[in-house]
């Protein structure tokens, strides 16, 4: 063949593979045994704080594995993670997989949908939480993410912004980072964006909002408006957890949440808060452009403050919201925005009294299969049937009802031939629960 051609063909090969390289949704980065193992994990949570990775907590993740598969999830950077986890921390696992979805198309991609649901660790890297929400929300890769937490029951773990992402309610971030003298200036302020139930259902993270960076700059401000927010727009009592940037809060299947950090080498602390329980105890003024007041005799909201230690010596139990062991509690207010904190105080007497509901995975509504074809099956919580009768909705994304029935029993044949492929939600309710799901009919 001449040369010339030759050369043409070479180029044109490479400007093919070029662009099918620019077009893939995600890029893979792989280390250890391709091989998919199956071990024994446990349910744990990491939380981290954001400017670096905790050593202790990051190997106490890892021993929850069982030695398994871990994936790490991101859409930005590479492959900082690989010989982190697999080789540097002396916890053995079997490979270390970094998924960086380039778009949102990566969330239905079957490859990466796969390759999560095989994990025994997944962890959520640093980024732009905003990206990973329009990414992946209400997509199959989110259903595999609540099949990872509340069937297969693996470690689930996330730093930065992959710790903004865990609570049941998400600071999103969509408009951008809101600070907190803004926040508190105007809690109905743009940047002031809030996701409710709609992305990750961690049992121990129900009605928790979570913040990072905590110390730089100063987020309590901006937190307390967010507790406010909820307060005010779903008429909730909300918690918090937030972690200073060195900080991680590792919190086991049991609740208990232990605090790493350099303390006290460092101001390494981590905060749990919860709206005060006396009644009233709703904002005094919460209102679009208007400065936010939650006074309440100066105790609108009880913080818990406990320092992170190399060795994890100390501890807050997220199964009453009351026992800490390390730390010491605070009162937080705010008057005409502006924010106060009272340290050293002694708790409030009804702490832990009015503690969110904590799904266990047998009281949570799961489908099968899902993603489905023809026919789902959906089982319901006991209690659901004992007690009052519900109703269990379908519905498009676009709001419009679908289905509609009383169960009679736990489970639940539904059949879907008539329907078009797409993604459903799911409702059941009743006067007493409320549960959601997403199913994707194929």
């Amino acid at each position: 063949m001449n040369k010339h051609v030759c050369f043409i063909l070479l180029l044109l090969l490479v400007g093919i593979a070029a662009q099918v390289a620019h077009s893939q949704s995600y890029t893979n980065y792989f280390t250890g045994d391709t091989t998919d193992v199956q071990t024994q994990t446990q349910p744990v949570t990491v939380l981290m704080g954001g400017a670096l990775e905790s050593d202790p907590a990051m190997a106490w993740f890892l021993q929850h594995t069982g030695g398994g598969d871990i994936v790490v999830l991101r859409t930005s950077g590479a492959d900082g993670y690989n010989n982190y986890l697999f080789s540097e921390l002396g916890v053995p696992v079997n490979s270390v997989q970094t998924i960086v979805c380039n778009d949102a198309a990566a969330a239905y991609n079957p490859y990466v949908i796969q390759q999560v649901r095989n994990a025994e660790g997944l962890w959520f890297a640093g980024g732009n939480q905003w990206s990973y929400l329009s990414f992946w929300n209400n997509t199959p890769l989110d259903t595999a993410f609540n099949y990872l937490i509340n069937e297969k029951r693996i470690p689930i773990g996330g730093l930065s912004a992959g710790m903004a992402i865990q609570g049941s309610i998400i600071y999103t971030g969509q408009n951008g980072s809101v600070v907190s003298p803004a926040a508190l200036l105007n809690p109905y302020n743009a940047q002031v964006t809030l996701l409710k139930d709609d992305f990750l259902h961690n049992p121990w993270l129900q009605n928790v909002v979570t913040d990072t960076h905590y110390d730089n700059p100063d987020r309590r401000g901006r937190h307390v408006a967010f507790l406010a927010r909820i307060a005010q727009d779903y008429g909730i009592t909300a918690y918090g957890i937030a972690c200073n940037e060195y900080t991680a809060v590792c919190i086991d299947p049991n609740g208990l949440a232990t605090v790493f950090g350099e303390y006290p080498a460092y101001e390494d602390y981590a905060y749990f808060l919860q709206v005060n329980c006396a009644q009233p105890n709703m904002p005094e003024t919460c209102q679009p452009n208007q400065p936010l007041t939650w006074n309440r005799n100066q105790q609108a909201v009880a913080a818990y403050k406990v320092a992170g230690t190399p060795a994890g010596a100390n501890t807050f139990d997220l199964s009453n919201w009351n026992t800490g062991i390390g730390g010491t509690w605070q009162h937080w207010y705010v008057n005409n925005g502006i924010f106060t904190d009272l340290p050293n105080v002694e708790p409030l007497p009804c702490l832990g009294v009015n503690t969110p509901d904590i799904a266990q995975p047998d009281a949570v509504m799961q489908v099968y299969p899902n993603p489905v074809a023809n026919t789902a099956v959906i089982t319901l919580p006991h209690s659901t049937i004992t007690g009052a009768q519900g109703v269990l909705s379908l519905y498009a994304l676009n709001g419009q009802e679908k289905m509609r029935l009383q169960p009679t029993q736990n489970t639940v044949q539904l059949h879907l031939n008539h329907l078009p492929a797409g993604i459903y939600l799911l409702q059941f309710t009743n006067q007493h629960q409320h549960f959601t799901a997403r199913l994707i009919k194929e």
